[in-house]
């Protein structure tokens, strides 16, 4: 082609040439795309030959080249053509454009229009070819519109006319630069006088708006300042240009040079246009100097850059000369200069940005500073640091404000005039790097700004200096990985370049904070850098845990959002790590704050947080719906209190504003991305720190001294919180005065949103301060309350309130309660119009509001207590205060806020204003058939609460319950067969309700009655098609259940909304249709879709959310079935099945162990079980190894549905196991016949089935041989259930039974549970044989399976340690079988030996567990039994010395001479034994321990004289000894953790790792006011917290450290019982460590005070004294007049002037109505369990001095447990209650008393102790061979004086006293009574003894006939 012969083409007719003109035009699209149709396109891609545009001109003059005659114009206009599709497949060079311009030149004034208009479009070719070739080929593209500009100028009318035609077609080209000059050409030429032309170049900018889908204003607009440019400056010589211009724009004149005189006046200075200002002025209707002045910046900025100094100063000096013109004042250009230097500088550094203009920039800024400085030579970034921050936030607006296209060329330059910036100023830029930060971080996601905010952070990163950089380095790695897939590859580059400068080149160098750093892993470019921050991090898993939980809740969204993926990624990596914190009964506390950090994550509202949001739903489904009584949630951080002197306290004051710096806008600053709120920020900080006294001082180098006091406050602040404020410590910023609005109250019926509201009424409140120091404050908040995040307003608010109800004018008083109101009334009203979120959002906040003004209230009631009264002046203003605050909230209708709360669910609030509602009536004596539909409100709250106990109580009180209160009832108690059967009754009166529908098809549902809920659900549709989307989400879960997917399709196509049933069904089907991309998107809908539970619960939610994320994990589980369901195809059709099978097992032993975390409850496990069978089945339905896994999971079905008492379910998910060929279903279905009642029946099931075992294993495992170890298992399961069972029935022989426990152990290796029982099951042939060497063999037995079980594992610890140790101990010394050994028996010796052999081989904290009972047998008489004792204490103390010493201590200080010798002697085996990762011996640690602990004794025994001991003058050698390695012996660090069923035993942790040693003493001693005078000791911890602990002399605490671990026990087995954990049931232990038998430590129990007291000062204020004399004489006549008459004067006489009054101190303690639900259920079931327990030990002497209320979260704690073993029954007056329960007791529990949860929570607690009351028995053996001082005195009388020492024999008769007092608990522990007492010596059932023993408690009769000083009446 390109050698293609003129010759050829000049032999060819016109026609001919015509012909080969449309075969060329074809010709190119043939070349690059010979597959595809002929398409003209002109956007094809270049792909042609670089020399194919000049064969195209070669054919141009070919074609054209016709002798003897002008060529015909068709042939002229298709040679174009030819040009032109050339042109769109190719580019154009040099050489090629010179001759191409020549052709276009022609052609564009050829004499045919047609020609002209063809040449015009092929103009438009080349410049797109231009375009597509180069964007920046300037040049080329500049040829051919000077060819335009030329024509269009200078050529005839019909040249003109046609190029015309041709700019409107380039003006179509998508290019911001040609379609400006396209646009001001057509603009000049609106000002032709030829109408003609005009007329046409006014059309095609219509139709170039058209096109561009703009008005004419809008397309004009982003090029509006050239052309007004052009306009103006013809405004005196062409004023036809402006009218005409503004014609076509529809604006006035003096609009249209309003609205562009910026852009216009600039350049008229410059240029001196003194014509055009005035003719401008004139039709503004202005002065020139009025004109001139307001834009002054811009004109200066501009003039100062024109390129030469001459031109400069004139222009200068004509500005000054016009803005005077006129006018009579003085202003120069100095003047002109300094009043607008700040926006000229910024206007000028904004130009540095644009190519062309920043050496002029530059120029002008040097002009500007050598007019500042002509003394003083400055630098350019000298003179430029001062003024920074008002740059940027120039350069801010700039980039906020820009519109249109011009918009994003407006924001590049303004992004690379901050580079140019950050290098002209240099390292000193670090005081604004904040809001530098925020500026980029708000572009770099902007995919058009991104390479220049890439450039411009890399820029700043290599500037700042390293110790600036550092606190921004997070945020940048952040910003980094996150954005890197949008990245282009010049971003890439510079992304890599940041990260390699911070990671590679210099992160020793900055040492910056890594826990602020996220996961650079995944990116391969960061690759080594990520090696290089794993390096620095690398650590334990749990301290990478740590630093994770904090970047995830970082207040920078960047940080926040990556750290979370990357935690994503790590808890995939580290799955076991995770499942180990969250196995057993208990789980790890690091759980809690996990699943707080990540709900806090999941509920930060905003549009900016919704990633956050999305990767924590999804992180929360990593995790699990992990059971929410098994762990603690992390405490929130608790804000600062209330300010209660009302800024009239300097420190006071100075502490809130630390308070608001720290906990409210360091983090809002930090967080923040639009940097005019980051500025209102600033300003507030800085003058915060201001008010507090911090200056730049405390941070730089400085011989100025500074006052203590400040320098103690800045130490305070956290580090965080010091790298983000101390830039603003210099005092720069300023923000200028605003005024405030008029408001009319109330706000809220005024205004539409809640943000609105918050917002006025907030500024209302801070425009009414007055009080100095407050208006210091909260003036400063003015502007930022204003802004889109309401937080700041949301936390000042209730201050403000607080504040000005104190300080404020009536007027403010009453405006204050007239916004409440209306609030509050606006929730229950049914006319309201306002949105539920703002009706929901602003109740939230007035709840706030009260309660912080009831925290103000009860803090100030107690500082006005008697004993503070007359303190000083600010006391008596409290005074006069109290009742301006108090008025509001006693005005404040109770009814009105209960409604109020509970239309806008806040439960507990309702629930506490109801309640108080209920006193109020009772006390007005309102009868009972009154308060029921108060009663039936609270029942109703409680379901919402999900509270079933505190509803069994209200039932209680309810006289006639409705169907819907039963129905509630029966739900809430998961008695779902009972609702359902409401739920019918009332659709029989209401067929057409939708709600009993609803509640019926609930029940199926929760039922597992799946089939039957389609049925009705389908009945129900056929009648009432309009509840189609009421159903949709049931009808689709019952659809998915039983496999109908079309009716899943169906029920999904019929819903509008998206519930979260309907959002999983969406996932389903797209995994049915296994489609890649529809599957993620409806993950990704459905999570979002979950997650809105959370969202709107808030970061507290977890229980109340629990729901939404047992679907959270089901949708993760769904992701984890797709992704290994997706492998398996692959693997099976390679041949690689056993890989296949790796791969499932691995999935469902994962999906077993999440499930086995959960709630163990039908309704919240059957949901994850049913989708593990849906899953496998519906991707998997060929695989027979996933069919046994469905089985699997329907027999875990059965197992749920059993236990929760769904027989029928259970029966049926057993027939589905058995039909799928699960040949181990009959176990299940034999523990189903026994739950059924027929024990007989499941027991010959099990054996038939058994029989049939060995044929079955050999068809089960041949086809399976990799499932042998499990279905082993299951045999071993199997076998021992018909051991047990055999057992239980007392039917079969002792031998066969022993075969068929030995049998379980037998079948399969290292299970726990079969030596377990086997050894119970020995223990119980012991207890029944009376022959001596039977007894002995038994025992043998029994220890021999005890050791073995506790060699597999300590799930039974509690049971088998404890009685092993008992037995083999007890077998040691019993003479008879000692005896025995002389004839030849020698079990005992046996069981020695056999123990001896296993000290070692069991873990150290198995004996830890008991090593108080092994301690107690120290003086154990035989020497081989003691061998082998000294052995377990010695192991136990060289494992865990810094624990075990302390519960040592009180032997090696022993009072008796063989107990003190005996723990010598092991102490010495200690010292010379090796320690675990310590020295190489244990010798300096014992040391240390045994000086210690004498100096303590030598405390507690010293004399006492003052109220204060000096530690360094009365007790150097005890100050001495600080600091040690010991630990504190305090409760947490002292007790075992054991490992999970799951956990790795071998490398096990029972120890907190962050357990406290002793770092130091306080140097002052308290001495207590008591009789003995205890010590309170201050010891310092090495965590840098203060710990004090109680030295008490004579006393021998031996008791109370047994009570402590028998309570410890108990706790550890109210743990493992599900319905007590989910009570959260306990009692409140702390650290007991006797030194000898006279004194001891005791752990000083923190935040609580006496019952006693509480009631005292209650009844105070009354002005009751709870001892009058009134009392006295009315109880001395009590106890005169006999027991038959005490009890009718007790209570008609006593009580009545004892008002209950404990409720009162809940409501005052526990302000916020969800701590005083929470305080008050905790207090009203700790008091359950501790009265059980009381009653069960025979503790007595409960007086109120020895019951404590934990002040922060209501416990009940009991101290002083010296009146044990019924004790109190043999005192002068003998102790007639089991424990205390007088009304004050029972006032404290609620308008239900001792009904639900006591009542509930005592049942609970009584069935544990029951259960296991050998374990108990056995804990208590310690009291018998440790005998207390007690009984030594008791023993004594009982010898009448005998001056025997404690030899042998006494030691027996101790026990044989000890054994004696504890004979009465065992009886209790069997539910049994003496003889003579009302239950005849047989066992009762739970209930029945707890009605008892409620009734013995609060029985008037016994309260009448206790002892005075015991104070029955309280």
């Amino acid at each position: 082609m390109l050698t293609f012969s003129d010759r050829i083409l000049a032999n060819l007719s016109v026609k001919e040439r015509k012909d080969v003109a449309v075969f060329f035009k074809r010709l190119p699209c043939l070349l690059n795309h010979p597959h595809e149709r002929h398409s003209e396109s002109p956007e094809s891609q270049i792909e042609a030959p670089p020399r194919c545009i000049s064969a195209a001109l070669s054919i141009y003059r070919g074609l054209l080249d016709v002798k003897g005659s002008r060529p015909d114009p068709e042939l002229r206009r298709l040679a174009f053509g030819v040009i032109s599709q050339f042109l769109a497949h190719t580019f154009v060079n040099g050489a090629d454009l010179k001759k191409l311009l020549a052709i276009l030149r022609t052609g564009l004034t050829d004499e045919d229009r047609g020609v002209r208009l063809k040449a015009g479009k092929t103009v438009n070719s080349a410049m797109q070819c231009i375009r597509l070739q180069c964007h920046h080929c300037l040049p080329e593209a500049s040829q051919i519109l000077s060819l335009m500009k030329e024509l269009i100028r200078g050529s005839s009318p019909r040249v003109k006319e046609t190029t015309l035609t041709s700019w409107g077609i380039l003006g179509k080209i998508a290019d911001s630069e040609l379609e400006g000059t396209v646009l001001l050409e057509l603009i000049a030429q609106l000002g032709q006088s030829t109408s003609l032309i005009q007329a046409l170049a006014y059309s095609q900018l219509l139709s170039l708006a058209r096109f561009h889908e703009k008005g004419p204003f809008a397309l004009l607009s982003p090029h509006l300042q050239h052309i007004s440019c052009f306009v103006t400056a013809r405004i005196c010589s062409g004023p036809s240009h402006l009218q005409e211009t503004c014609r076509f724009l529809g604006r006035s004149i003096p609009d249209f040079l309003a609205i562009s005189q910026m852009h216009t006046l600039p350049e008229l200075v410059a240029t001196k246009n003194r014509e055009a200002i005035a003719a401008m002025a004139v039709h503004m209707d202005k002065s020139v100097g009025t004109l001139l002045l307001p834009l002054s910046s811009k004109i200066l900025a501009h003039v100062l850059m024109l390129p030469r100094d001459d031109e400069s100063s004139s222009a200068l000096d004509f500005f000054a000369a016009a803005v005077v013109e006129g006018s009579h004042e003085a202003i120069g250009l100095d003047m002109l200069l300094n009043s607008h230097r700040m926006e000229i500088i910024s206007e000028l550094v904004t130009s540095m940005g644009e190519d062309e203009q920043s050496r002029k920039a530059i120029i002008a800024l040097s002009r500007l500073q050598r007019r500042d400085n002509k003394e003083r030579k400055l630098t350019l970034g000298e003179f430029l640091q001062p003024h920074t921050l008002g740059i940027l936030a120039h350069l801010n607006s700039a980039i906020i404000s820009s519109r249109g296209k011009t918009a994003i060329s407006r924001k590049l330059q303004v992004i690379k005039s901050l580079g140019s910036l950050i290098k002209t100023v240099g390292p000193s830029i670090s005081n604004i790097t904040p809001q530098i930060m925020a500026l980029l971080q708000g572009v770099v996601g902007n995919l058009d700004l991104a390479d220049s905010a890439l450039e411009t952070w890399r820029t700043l990163v290599v500037t700042l200096a390293f110790m600036d950089l550092a606190p921004h380095v997070g945020a940048i790695a952040a910003a980094m990985v996150h954005g890197w897939p949008s990245f282009s590859p010049q971003g890439k580059a510079n992304a890599q370049e940041i990260v390699d400068y911070m990671f590679i080149e210099h992160f020793d160098d900055m040492k910056p904070p890594l826990d602020q750093i996220v996961s650079l892993q995944g990116i391969p470019e960061f690759e080594h850098a990520s090696r290089e921050l794993m390096s620095h991090r690398a650590g334990p898993l749990e301290e990478q845990l740590q630093g994770f939980l904090k970047r995830i809740v970082s207040d920078n969204v960047s940080i926040s959002t990556q750290s979370l993926a990357d935690f994503k990624v790590f808890m995939g990596a580290n799955s076991s790590f995770f499942h180990g914190l969250s196995a057993g009964d208990v789980f790890h506390p690091i759980i809690g704050q996990v699943t707080r950090a990540l709900f806090v994550c999941g509920s930060r509202d905003g549009e900016e947080f919704e990633k956050v949001r999305n990767h924590a739903y999804d992180c929360i489904g990593v995790l699990g719906a992990l059971d929410p009584d098994r762990f603690d949630p992390a405490p929130e951080k608790l804000p600062f209190d209330f300010l209660m002197y009302n800024f009239t306290q300097e420190e006071e004051s100075v502490a809130f504003a630390i308070h608001l710096i720290c906990d409210v806008l360091a983090g809002a600053y930090r967080g923040a991305n639009d940097i005019t709120y980051q500025n209102n920020l600033a300003f507030t900080i800085q003058e915060l720190l201001n008010y507090c006294g911090f200056t730049a001082a405390l941070v730089q180098p400085t011989q100025k001294s500074l006052p203590a006091v400040i320098v103690h406050r800045w130490r305070q602040l956290d580090d965080q919180v010091v790298e983000t404020v101390a830039a603003l410590l210099d005092g720069r910023l300023t923000l200028a005065e605003t005024t405030y609005e008029t408001e009319t109250l109330p706000v809220y019926p005024t205004v539409s949103t809640y943000r609105e509201w918050i917002q006025r009424w907030s500024r209302y409140l801070i425009s009414h301060v007055q009080l100095r120091n407050a208006a210091m404050i909260f003036h400063l908040f003015r502007n930022v309350v204003r802004h889109q995040d309401v937080t700041v307003a949301r936390h000042l608010l209730p201050h403000l309130v607080l504040h000005l109800l104190i300080s404020g004018t009536d007027a403010d008083r009453e405006g204050i309660r007239s916004e409440i109101i209306a609030v509050l009334e606006d929730q229950v009203s049914m006319m309201s119009s306002s949105a539920a979120d703002k009706r929901l959002l602003s109740a939230q906040t007035i709840f706030g509001i009260m309660d912080h003004i009831c925290k103000w209230i009860r803090g100030v009631r107690q500082e006005l207590s008697p004993k503070k009264k007359s303190r000083n002046h600010q006391i008596a203003q409290l005074s006069e205060d109290l009742p301006n605050v108090d008025s509001l909230i006693s005005s404040i209708n109770h009814e009105l806020t209960a409604q109020a709360a509970f239309q806008t669910k806040a439960y507990a609030r309702a629930l506490m204003n109801f309640e108080q509602l209920i006193v109020m009536k009772r006390e007005r004596n309102t009868s009972e058939d009154d308060l029921q539909a108060y009663y039936d409100r609270l029942h109703e709250i409680y379901s919402h609460l999900d509270e079933p106990d505190g509803m069994q109580g209200v039932s209680n009180l309810v006289l006639a319950p409705s169907l819907d209160h039963q129905i509630r009832e029966h739900e809430s108690t998961g008695q779902w067969t009972a609702a359902q059967s409401c739920w019918e009754i009332k659709l029989q009166k209401s067929p057409d309700d939708i709600e009993a529908h609803l509640g019926l098809i609930r029940c199926l549902r929760n039922l597992g009655h799946y089939d039957t809920l389609e049925t009705h659900i389908r009945g129900v549709l056929s009648r009432n098609e309009h509840w189609s989307e009421a159903l949709a989400g049931f009808r689709a879960e019952g659809s998915w259940i039983v496999r109908n997917w079309d009716a899943v399709q169906q029920a999904v196509d019929s819903s509008k909304s998206d519930s979260p049933e309907i959002s999983i069904a969406r996932v389903l089907l797209a995994l049915r249709g296994q489609k890649g991309s529809d599957i993620q998107a409806a993950f990704h809908a459905a999570r979002h879709k979950l997650g809105a539970t959370i969202l709107s619960g808030g970061p507290n939610s977890y229980r109340r959310s629990y729901d939404a994320v047992i679907q959270l994990h089901v949708l993760h589980e769904l992701q984890l079935a797709h992704g290994f369901a997706s492998r398996i195809p692959a693997h099976l059709q390679n041949g690689r099945e056993p890989k296949a099978y790796s791969e499932l097992a691995t999935l469902t032993a994962q999906l077993r162990v999440r499930l086995d975390s959960t709630l163990p409850t039908f309704r919240a496990r059957e949901p994850i079980l049913s989708m593990h069978r849906i899953a496998l089945g519906l991707m998997l339905p060929e695989y027979a190894a996933a069919q046994r896994e469905i089985s699997k999971a329907w027999l875990s079905t059965a197992k749920i549905a059993r236990k929760s008492k769904h027989f029928q379910t259970a029966y049926s998910a057993v027939l589905q196991a058995r039909e799928i060929g699960n040949p181990f279903a009959f176990i299940e279905s034999c523990k189903l016949i026994k739950a059924d009642g027929d024990n007989f029946r499941a027991l010959q099931e099990l054996e038939n089935a058994i029989a049939r075992m060995p044929r079955l294993d050999t068809e089960y495992e041949v086809e399976n041989t990799r499932l042998t170890g499990k279905v082993t298992l299951t045999k071993s399961k199997a076998l021992l259930f018909r051991a047990r069972w055999k057992e239980e029935a007392e039917r079969f022989d002792s031998r066969d039974t022993g075969q068929s426990f030995k049998d379980a152990c037998n079948t399969v290796q290292r299970w726990e549970s079969p030596w377990f029982h086997y050894g119970r099951f020995h223990d119980s042939l012991r207890a029944q044989s009376s022959n001596r060497a039977q007894i002995a063999l038994q025992t043998l037995n029994t220890c021999k399976s005890f050791l073995q079980a506790l060699a597999y594992g300590s799930k039974y610890i509690y049971q088998t340690m404890p009685r092993l140790l008992t037995l083999w101990l007890d077998m040691g010394e019993d003479p008879d079988l000692i005896r025995n050994e002389k004839q030849g028996t020698n079990d005992r010796q046996a069981s020695t030996t056999y123990i001896d052999n296993v000290v070692y081989k069991l873990p150290p904290y198995q004996w830890y567990s008991a090593f108080p009972q092994i301690v107690s047998r120290i003086e154990h008489p035989n020497p081989s039994t003691f061998s082998t004792l000294s052995k377990i204490i010695t192991a136990v103390i060289v494992a865990y010395p810094v624990q075990a010493l302390w519960l040592f201590t009180g032997v090696v200080h022993s009072n008796r001479v063989e107990r003190r010798r005996r723990g010598i002697e092991i102490i010495n085996k200690v010292k010379a034994s090796p320690s675990q990762g310590r020295s190489s011996d244990m010798s300096p640690l014992v040391e240390r321990w045994h000086r210690l602990s004498q100096a303590l004794i030598e405390l507690c025994d010293a004399k006492v004289d003052n109220d204060i001991l000096y530690l360094s003058q009365q007790f150097p050698k005890l100050s001495a000894l600080a600091p040690s390695p010991l630990l504190l012996p305090l409760q947490y660090s002292m007790t075992v953790v054991l490992p999970s069923n799951r956990a790795e035993s071998g490398v096990h942790r029972p120890f907190p790792s962050s357990a406290p040693t002793l770092e130091g003493f306080a140097e002052e001693i308290e001495i207590m006011k008591s009789l003995q005078k205890p010590r309170k000791l201050t010891v310092l911890g090495s965590d840098g917290a203060a710990y004090n602990f109680l030295c008490k002399p004579k006393d021998d605490l031996r008791k109370d450290a047994r009570l402590m671990d028998f309570n410890s026990i108990i706790n550890k087995l109210l743990k493992t019982n599900s319905e007590s954990r989910r009570r959260r049931l306990h009692i409140r232990t702390y650290s007991v460590v006797p030194l000898n038998e006279e004194c001891g430590l005791i752990e000083w129990v923190p935040n609580t005070t006496g019952f006693r007291h509480i009631l005292e000062k209650l009844y105070t204020t009354r002005g009751i004294h709870i001892f009058s004399r009134e009392i006295t004489d009315e109880y001395n006549r009590v106890r005169d007049i006999g027991e038959s008459a005490a009890p009718q004067v007790f209570v008609e006489r006593i009580l009545p002037y004892f008002r209950p009054v404990f409720h009162e101190w809940f409501i005052a303690t526990f302000a916020e109505p969800a701590a005083w639900l929470s305080a008050r259920m905790a207090y009203s079931r700790t008091a359950a369990v501790i009265s059980m327990v009381g009653f069960i030990l025979g503790l007595g002497d409960r007086h109120g001095e020895n019951i404590l209320l934990d002040t922060v979260n209501g416990d009940t704690v009991h101290v002083d447990f010296n009146c044990l073993f019924e004790r109190g029954k043999h005192f002068a007056v003998p102790e007639r209650v089991p424990f205390r329960l007088t009304n004050n007791i029972v006032d404290g529990m609620g308008v239900t008393g001792v009904e639900g949860a006591f009542r509930i929570s005592c049942e609970v607690t009584m069935q544990i102790l029951r259960t296991n009351r050998d374990t108990l028995m056995s804990v208590l053996e310690a009291f018998v061979h440790d005998p207390l001082v007690e009984w030594e005195d008791e023993r004594k009388k009982e010898a009448s004086g005998s001056s025997q020492s404690l030899s042998s024999t006494v030691l027996l008769l101790l026990r044989a006293l000890a054994h004696r007092s504890l004979l009465p608990i065992h009886k209790k522990l069997r539910g049994l009574q003496d003889a003579e007492s009302e239950w005849g010596g047989k066992e009762i059932t739970i209930s029945n003894q707890v009605e008892s023993l409620i009734k013995a408690a609060s029985s008037p009769i016994n309260l009448s006939l206790m002892y005075y000083g015991w104070a029955p009446w309280l």
